[in-house]
């Protein structure tokens, strides 16, 4: 089957089930351009709690698709492959979490959402990347824990009064994003601006333009005046963006910005997943309930 004969029986098939597929930014342009909703983890979790249909294709890796079911436990969330991980929250479990806490008692623990649903059980609060600095700014505490991404807590530092103490973990991909990108960038594209992920190594968050959660991105490509912008995350991202504004040119920041887990999700799992109904998300009881206080306290806040 070509492409377009897989994408056409893919849309088939979801009529049938009268179901949804959503997909993270960073998808292949393959699955963005038959996804019903496009955006980050948190946006689309969001986005299901509002559908009335029970069957959702959560395209995006297995946090996301975890973070969605335990904001919607009566759906039945579907990943098209169990195997797409972040290494990032695979580097923090529940268990070295709480070895982490117990060196600093009254600390008050932010997780990313980039974490698995048995981590969040063990955390105050959750953030994306967007509020990250409004969520630890709202805490009554001056020590925060920021698990696990060490380069996004180290852009929280420099916004915050607070004494930030990061877990060891990040993103491989936005780790390579280094200062001298940034600065091979403004030569190379002199009339452009460059907005960067804060899972970006700090150095090159302090010499972009903007820093930008991928939500962020879609809103600063489609305000600013600019006509050329370079774009520092994981490459997936520039194809909704040169879609959604035909009229600006957007550059990577370097190449091989690629997600392995992001990338496997196909066409062909996803097409295996609808006609199967694989893989389903399951979690305990006990599971959903405690990992949903901590992002409810974030949505609240």
């Amino acid at each position: 089957m070509t492409n377009e004969e897989k994408q056409t029986e893919i849309l088939k098939l979801k009529k049938e089930l009268n179901a949804v597929i959503i997909a993270h930014n960073y998808q292949i342009p393959e699955i963005q351009d038959i996804s019903d909703f496009l955006g980050d983890s948190l946006e689309l979790s969001k986005k299901v709690t509002k559908l009335d249909n029970k069957n959702i294709f959560f395209c995006g890796v297995k946090f996301m698709a975890e973070t969605a079911k335990i904001l919607s436990p009566e759906k039945h969330i579907y990943i098209p492959e169990i195997e797409a991980g972040c290494r990032m929250a695979d580097m923090v479990s529940a268990k070295s979490l709480r070895e982490f806490k117990k060196k600093y008692p009254g600390a008050k623990t932010v997780c990313y959402v980039n974490t698995t649903a048995e981590t969040k059980t063990e955390c105050d609060i959750c953030c994306t990347s967007a509020n990250a600095v409004d969520i630890v700014n709202s805490l009554d505490a001056n020590t925060i824990l920021f698990v696990p991404d060490s380069n996004l807590a180290s852009y929280v530092q420099t916004k915050t009064l607070k004494k930030i103490i990061p877990y060891p973990g990040y993103c491989y991909v936005h780790n390579l994003i280094k200062k001298d990108d940034v600065e091979m960038a403004r030569v190379l594209h002199p009339d452009a601006i460059v907005i960067v992920h804060p899972e970006a190594k700090l150095e090159a968050s302090l010499a972009a333009d903007y820093v930008l959660s991928t939500g962020g991105m879609v809103k600063i490509a489609k305000e600013t005046n600019k006509k050329e912008i370079v774009v520092g995350t994981e490459e997936g991202m520039i194809y909704r963006l040169q879609k959604e504004n035909p009229d600006k040119k957007f550059y990577p920041l370097k190449d091989k910005l690629i997600c392995q887990g992001m990338k496997a999700i196909t066409l062909d799992n996803l097409l295996k997943s609808l006609k199967e109904l694989k893989y389903e998300i399951k979690l305990p009881e006990e599971i959903i309930k405690n990992a949903y206080k901590p992002i409810q306290r974030m949505v609240e806040l």
